[in-house]
Protein backbone atom coordinates (compact mmCIF):
# COMPACT_ATOMS: atom_id res chain seq x y z
CA UNK A 1 0.00 0.00 0.00
CA UNK A 2 1.54 2.84 -1.37
CA UNK A 3 0.90 6.84 0.34
CA UNK A 4 -1.74 7.92 -2.12
CA UNK A 5 -3.64 4.22 -1.38
CA UNK A 6 -3.22 4.69 2.39
CA UNK A 7 -4.70 8.26 2.76
CA UNK A 8 -7.46 7.35 0.24
CA UNK A 9 -8.35 4.47 2.67
CA UNK A 10 -8.08 6.95 5.70
CA UNK A 11 -10.26 9.63 3.85
CA UNK A 12 -12.94 6.75 3.54
CA UNK A 13 -12.99 5.61 6.51
CA UNK A 14 -13.48 8.46 8.09
CA UNK A 15 -16.35 9.30 5.86
CA UNK A 16 -17.62 6.01 7.06
CA UNK A 17 -17.40 6.84 10.30
CA UNK A 18 -18.67 10.52 9.56
CA UNK A 19 -16.22 12.20 10.76
CA UNK A 20 -16.39 15.27 8.85
CA UNK A 21 -14.74 18.72 9.48
CA UNK A 22 -11.14 19.22 9.49
CA UNK A 23 -9.73 15.79 10.24
CA UNK A 24 -11.09 14.83 7.04
CA UNK A 25 -10.14 18.00 5.03
CA UNK A 26 -6.86 17.86 6.69
CA UNK A 27 -6.23 14.46 5.00
CA UNK A 28 -8.07 14.90 1.92
CA UNK A 29 -5.34 18.19 1.35
CA UNK A 30 -2.52 15.77 2.70
CA UNK A 31 -3.94 13.45 -0.37
CA UNK A 32 -3.90 15.73 -2.97
CA UNK A 33 -0.48 17.16 -2.26
CA UNK A 34 0.59 13.21 -2.53
CA UNK A 35 -0.90 12.74 -6.00
CA UNK A 36 0.37 16.52 -7.01
CA UNK A 37 4.22 15.60 -5.60
CA UNK A 38 6.87 12.87 -7.83
CA UNK A 39 7.42 9.53 -5.85
CA UNK A 40 10.85 10.48 -5.62
CA UNK A 41 10.42 13.71 -3.88
CA UNK A 42 8.02 12.03 -1.13
CA UNK A 43 10.41 9.21 -0.69
CA UNK A 44 13.73 12.42 0.03
CA UNK A 45 11.46 14.20 2.33
CA UNK A 46 10.28 10.93 4.17
CA UNK A 47 13.73 9.69 4.66
CA UNK A 48 15.27 13.66 5.56
CA UNK A 49 12.00 13.88 8.13
CA UNK A 50 10.84 17.15 6.05
CA UNK A 51 7.78 15.97 4.64
CA UNK A 52 6.08 18.60 6.80
CA UNK A 53 7.80 21.05 4.45
CA UNK A 54 5.03 20.32 1.78
CA UNK A 55 2.06 22.73 2.06
CA UNK A 56 -0.84 20.53 3.47
CA UNK A 57 0.95 17.65 5.10
CA UNK A 58 0.63 17.63 8.35
CA UNK A 59 2.49 15.36 11.11
CA UNK A 60 -0.01 12.94 11.06
CA UNK A 61 0.06 12.60 7.47
CA UNK A 62 3.66 13.01 7.48
CA UNK A 63 3.86 9.85 9.48
CA UNK A 64 1.15 7.83 7.39
CA UNK A 65 3.77 8.57 4.02
CA UNK A 66 6.68 7.78 5.90
CA UNK A 67 4.91 4.18 7.06
CA UNK A 68 3.51 3.36 3.72
CA UNK A 69 6.81 4.40 2.52
CA UNK A 70 8.40 1.66 4.19
CA UNK A 71 6.01 -1.00 3.19
CA UNK A 72 4.29 -1.04 6.17
CA UNK A 73 0.52 -0.68 6.78
CA UNK A 74 0.11 2.78 8.75
CA UNK A 75 -0.76 2.17 12.22
CA UNK A 76 -3.04 5.45 11.92
CA UNK A 77 -5.27 3.36 9.10
CA UNK A 78 -4.84 0.13 11.23
CA UNK A 79 -6.97 1.52 13.76
CA UNK A 80 -9.42 3.82 11.80
CA UNK A 81 -10.22 0.58 9.87
CA UNK A 82 -10.93 -1.39 13.14
CA UNK A 83 -12.93 1.50 14.87
CA UNK A 84 -15.09 2.60 12.12
CA UNK A 85 -16.35 -0.57 10.80
CA UNK A 86 -20.71 -0.62 10.61
CA UNK A 87 -21.82 -3.17 12.57
CA UNK A 88 -24.53 -5.38 11.71
CA UNK A 89 -26.82 -8.00 13.58
CA UNK A 90 -27.40 -11.35 12.32
CA UNK A 91 -31.16 -10.34 10.75
CA UNK A 92 -29.77 -7.76 9.29
CA UNK A 93 -27.25 -9.33 7.14
CA UNK A 94 -29.51 -11.50 5.62
CA UNK A 95 -30.86 -8.00 4.50
CA UNK A 96 -27.67 -6.83 3.77
CA UNK A 97 -26.22 -10.31 2.06
CA UNK A 98 -29.42 -10.14 -0.73
CA UNK A 99 -28.95 -6.73 -1.99
CA UNK A 100 -27.54 -6.06 -5.29
CA UNK A 101 -26.96 -2.19 -5.37
CA UNK A 102 -27.55 0.89 -3.93
CA UNK A 103 -30.50 2.97 -5.31
CA UNK A 104 -29.53 6.78 -3.83
CA UNK A 105 -25.96 7.83 -3.55
CA UNK A 106 -24.46 11.25 -4.39
CA UNK A 107 -21.57 12.74 -6.43
CA UNK A 108 -19.16 15.76 -7.00
CA UNK A 109 -21.29 16.78 -9.92
CA UNK A 110 -23.89 17.87 -6.91
CA UNK A 111 -22.72 18.14 -3.29
CA UNK A 112 -21.05 14.47 -2.91
CA UNK A 113 -17.45 14.23 -2.00
CA UNK A 114 -16.04 11.80 -4.83
CA UNK A 115 -16.53 11.64 -8.45
CA UNK A 116 -19.37 9.21 -9.97
CA UNK A 117 -16.21 6.86 -11.26
CA UNK A 118 -14.67 6.55 -7.52
CA UNK A 119 -18.27 6.12 -6.32
CA UNK A 120 -18.46 2.94 -8.93
CA UNK A 121 -15.36 1.23 -7.94
CA UNK A 122 -15.66 1.43 -4.21
CA UNK A 123 -19.53 -0.22 -4.98
CA UNK A 124 -17.76 -2.48 -6.57
CA UNK A 125 -15.55 -3.60 -4.00
CA UNK A 126 -18.39 -3.69 -1.86
CA UNK A 127 -20.22 -6.67 -4.13
CA UNK A 128 -22.23 -4.16 -5.28
CA UNK A 129 -23.84 -5.39 -9.57
CA UNK A 130 -24.72 -1.46 -9.72
CA UNK A 131 -25.55 1.86 -8.44
CA UNK A 132 -28.21 4.69 -9.35
CA UNK A 133 -26.16 7.55 -9.80
CA UNK A 134 -28.66 10.14 -7.95
CA UNK A 135 -27.31 13.98 -7.48
CA UNK A 136 -29.77 16.69 -6.79
CA UNK A 137 -31.80 18.66 -8.84
CA UNK A 138 -31.62 22.18 -9.96
CA UNK A 139 -33.81 23.66 -7.15
CA UNK A 140 -31.32 22.47 -4.26
CA UNK A 141 -29.15 24.96 -4.96
CA UNK A 142 -27.26 24.54 -1.74
CA UNK A 143 -26.04 21.09 -3.37
CA UNK A 144 -25.24 22.65 -6.56
CA UNK A 145 -28.39 20.89 -7.66
CA UNK A 146 -27.98 19.81 -11.87
CA UNK A 147 -30.02 21.73 -14.37
CA UNK A 148 -31.32 19.98 -17.75
CA UNK A 149 -27.85 20.78 -19.24
CA UNK A 150 -25.89 19.71 -16.78
CA UNK A 151 -27.71 16.26 -16.51
CA UNK A 152 -27.50 15.40 -19.87
CA UNK A 153 -23.93 16.11 -19.30
CA UNK A 154 -23.49 13.49 -16.69
CA UNK A 155 -25.08 11.00 -18.34
CA UNK A 156 -22.56 11.44 -21.30
CA UNK A 157 -20.20 11.15 -18.57
CA UNK A 158 -22.14 7.87 -17.04
CA UNK A 159 -22.38 6.22 -20.73
CA UNK A 160 -18.66 6.65 -21.14
CA UNK A 161 -17.94 5.30 -17.23
CA UNK A 162 -19.90 1.90 -18.14
CA UNK A 163 -18.40 1.24 -21.80
CA UNK A 164 -14.78 1.84 -19.78
CA UNK A 165 -16.18 -0.70 -17.03
CA UNK A 166 -17.08 -3.10 -19.87
CA UNK A 167 -13.80 -3.12 -21.73
CA UNK A 168 -12.18 -3.86 -18.07
CA UNK A 169 -14.43 -6.83 -17.71
CA UNK A 170 -16.69 -5.56 -15.40
CA UNK A 171 -20.53 -6.50 -15.21
CA UNK A 172 -20.91 -3.42 -13.08
CA UNK A 173 -23.29 -0.48 -14.40
CA UNK A 174 -24.07 3.05 -13.37
CA UNK A 175 -27.69 3.61 -13.96
CA UNK A 176 -28.66 6.88 -14.56
CA UNK A 177 -30.91 8.86 -11.89
CA UNK A 178 -31.74 11.87 -10.14
CA UNK A 179 -33.09 12.74 -6.62
CA UNK A 180 -35.70 15.13 -7.66
CA UNK A 181 -37.34 17.93 -5.74
CA UNK A 182 -40.69 17.99 -5.15
CA UNK A 183 -42.21 21.43 -4.85
CA UNK A 184 -44.98 22.42 -2.54
CA UNK A 185 -47.62 21.93 -5.25
CA UNK A 186 -46.29 18.19 -5.37
CA UNK A 187 -44.72 18.99 -9.28
CA UNK A 188 -41.37 17.79 -9.37
CA UNK A 189 -38.24 19.35 -10.44
CA UNK A 190 -37.04 18.43 -13.81
CA UNK A 191 -39.20 18.36 -16.95
CA UNK A 192 -40.25 15.51 -18.22
CA UNK A 193 -38.74 14.21 -21.24
CA UNK A 194 -35.79 14.43 -19.26
CA UNK A 195 -37.44 12.70 -16.41
CA UNK A 196 -38.03 10.12 -18.96
CA UNK A 197 -34.79 9.19 -19.96
CA UNK A 198 -33.53 8.78 -16.55
CA UNK A 199 -33.50 4.52 -15.08
CA UNK A 200 -34.91 5.42 -11.61
CA UNK A 201 -35.86 8.64 -10.05
CA UNK A 202 -36.15 9.31 -6.08
CA UNK A 203 -38.56 12.01 -4.97
CA UNK A 204 -38.10 14.21 -1.87
CA UNK A 205 -38.97 16.78 -0.26
CA UNK A 206 -36.20 19.32 0.83
CA UNK A 207 -38.04 22.40 1.34
CA UNK A 208 -40.89 23.82 3.76
CA UNK A 209 -40.96 21.16 5.90
CA UNK A 210 -42.98 22.49 8.58
CA UNK A 211 -45.93 22.79 6.07
CA UNK A 212 -49.69 21.59 7.16
CA UNK A 213 -50.22 17.98 7.46
CA UNK A 214 -53.34 18.26 5.05
CA UNK A 215 -50.93 20.49 2.49
CA UNK A 216 -48.00 18.30 2.54
CA UNK A 217 -50.06 14.87 2.39
CA UNK A 218 -51.16 16.46 -0.66
CA UNK A 219 -48.26 17.22 -2.13
CA UNK A 220 -46.30 13.69 -1.03
CA UNK A 221 -48.92 12.14 -2.91
CA UNK A 222 -49.18 13.88 -5.64
CA UNK A 223 -45.28 13.12 -6.32
CA UNK A 224 -45.28 9.55 -5.60
CA UNK A 225 -48.43 9.48 -7.94
CA UNK A 226 -46.63 10.18 -10.70
CA UNK A 227 -45.72 7.76 -13.37
CA UNK A 228 -41.72 8.87 -13.40
CA UNK A 229 -41.33 8.88 -9.55
CA UNK A 230 -39.85 5.09 -8.49
CA UNK A 231 -38.73 5.68 -4.74
CA UNK A 232 -39.74 8.38 -2.05
CA UNK A 233 -37.21 9.93 -0.85
CA UNK A 234 -36.15 10.07 3.28
CA UNK A 235 -39.91 10.57 3.81
CA UNK A 236 -40.60 12.45 6.64
CA UNK A 237 -37.47 14.52 6.57
CA UNK A 238 -35.98 14.35 9.85
CA UNK A 239 -32.79 14.85 11.39
CA UNK A 240 -32.38 12.87 14.62
CA UNK A 241 -31.65 15.41 17.53
CA UNK A 242 -31.83 18.54 14.81
CA UNK A 243 -35.10 18.52 12.87
CA UNK A 244 -38.23 16.96 13.61
CA UNK A 245 -40.07 14.69 11.26
CA UNK A 246 -42.99 16.71 8.48
CA UNK A 247 -46.19 15.79 9.24
CA UNK A 248 -48.56 14.10 6.55
CA UNK A 249 -51.71 11.38 6.88
CA UNK A 250 -49.27 8.41 7.22
CA UNK A 251 -51.80 5.96 5.59
CA UNK A 252 -52.66 8.24 2.71
CA UNK A 253 -49.09 8.23 1.66
CA UNK A 254 -48.35 4.87 1.90
CA UNK A 255 -51.26 3.72 0.47
CA UNK A 256 -50.80 6.31 -2.46
CA UNK A 257 -47.13 4.08 -3.09
CA UNK A 258 -48.29 0.65 -2.69
CA UNK A 259 -51.06 2.06 -5.59
CA UNK A 260 -48.78 3.34 -7.94
CA UNK A 261 -45.62 0.92 -7.19
CA UNK A 262 -43.32 3.57 -5.49
CA UNK A 263 -41.23 2.47 -3.29
CA UNK A 264 -40.88 3.90 0.22
CA UNK A 265 -37.29 4.11 0.98
CA UNK A 266 -35.67 2.99 4.09
CA UNK A 267 -32.39 5.83 4.49
CA UNK A 268 -29.47 4.24 5.71
CA UNK A 269 -28.13 7.65 7.05
CA UNK A 270 -27.45 7.60 10.82
CA UNK A 271 -28.70 11.19 11.27
CA UNK A 272 -31.78 9.95 8.89
CA UNK A 273 -32.59 6.54 9.15
CA UNK A 274 -36.02 7.65 8.06
CA UNK A 275 -38.65 6.34 8.02
CA UNK A 276 -38.76 5.73 11.69
CA UNK A 277 -39.75 2.57 12.72
CA UNK A 278 -43.20 2.98 13.86
CA UNK A 279 -43.70 4.62 10.23
CA UNK A 280 -42.24 2.11 8.32
CA UNK A 281 -44.31 -1.11 9.74
CA UNK A 282 -47.51 1.24 8.47
CA UNK A 283 -45.54 1.03 5.29
CA UNK A 284 -45.02 -2.86 5.59
CA UNK A 285 -48.83 -3.17 6.24
CA UNK A 286 -49.76 -1.18 3.37
CA UNK A 287 -47.39 -3.67 1.17
CA UNK A 288 -45.87 -1.34 -0.15
CA UNK A 289 -42.01 -1.96 -1.93
CA UNK A 290 -39.27 -0.32 -0.31
CA UNK A 291 -35.32 0.15 -1.41
CA UNK A 292 -32.76 0.15 1.41
CA UNK A 293 -30.67 2.68 0.22
CA UNK A 294 -26.73 4.38 1.78
CA UNK A 295 -27.61 8.81 0.36
CA UNK A 296 -24.41 8.41 -0.08
CA UNK A 297 -22.00 11.74 -0.13
CA UNK A 298 -18.67 9.78 -0.14
CA UNK A 299 -17.23 6.60 -0.81
CA UNK A 300 -17.26 5.40 2.98
CA UNK A 301 -21.12 6.02 3.10
CA UNK A 302 -21.75 3.37 1.01
CA UNK A 303 -21.22 1.23 4.13
CA UNK A 304 -23.50 2.73 5.66
CA UNK A 305 -26.45 0.14 3.96
CA UNK A 306 -26.23 -2.43 7.27
CA UNK A 307 -28.26 0.41 9.17
CA UNK A 308 -31.32 0.39 7.16
CA UNK A 309 -31.11 -3.40 7.00
CA UNK A 310 -30.83 -4.01 10.72
CA UNK A 311 -34.03 -1.13 10.65
CA UNK A 312 -35.98 -3.40 7.68
CA UNK A 313 -35.15 -6.60 10.05
CA UNK A 314 -36.48 -5.05 12.88
CA UNK A 315 -39.95 -4.35 11.20
CA UNK A 316 -40.12 -7.53 9.48
CA UNK A 317 -40.25 -5.61 5.88
CA UNK A 318 -40.92 -8.57 3.16
CA UNK A 319 -36.41 -9.35 1.36
CA UNK A 320 -38.74 -9.92 -1.75
CA UNK A 321 -40.37 -6.20 -1.72
CA UNK A 322 -36.78 -4.86 -1.71
CA UNK A 323 -36.47 -3.39 -4.83
CA UNK A 324 -32.14 -3.41 -4.86
CA UNK A 325 -32.60 -7.04 -4.50
CA UNK A 326 -33.14 -6.95 -7.95
CA UNK A 327 -30.53 -7.68 -10.73
CA UNK A 328 -30.02 -4.22 -12.63
CA UNK A 329 -32.30 -5.95 -15.40
CA UNK A 330 -35.18 -6.72 -13.34
CA UNK A 331 -34.82 -3.04 -11.43
CA UNK A 332 -35.12 -1.49 -14.66
CA UNK A 333 -38.15 -3.62 -15.87
CA UNK A 334 -39.60 -2.84 -12.83
CA UNK A 335 -39.13 1.01 -12.89
CA UNK A 336 -40.85 0.84 -16.72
Amino acid sequence: MGPEAALARIVHCLDRAGEGGFRTAAFVRALDVVRATSADELERRAAAGTLTGLDGIGSSSATVITEALGGRVPAYLTDLEARTRVPISPAGERYRDALRGDCHLHSTWSDGGAPVEAMATTAIALGHDYIVQTDHSARLTIAHGLDGERLRDQLDEIAALNDRLAEQGHAFRVLCGMEVDIFPDGSLDLDDDLLERLDLVVASVHSKLRMGSAEMTERMVRAVSSPHVDVLGHCTGRLIGKRPPSTFDVDAVFAACAEHATAVEINCRPERLDPPAELLALAVEHGCWFAIDSDAHATGQLEWQPYGCDRAAECDVPLDRVVNTLSADDLLAWCA
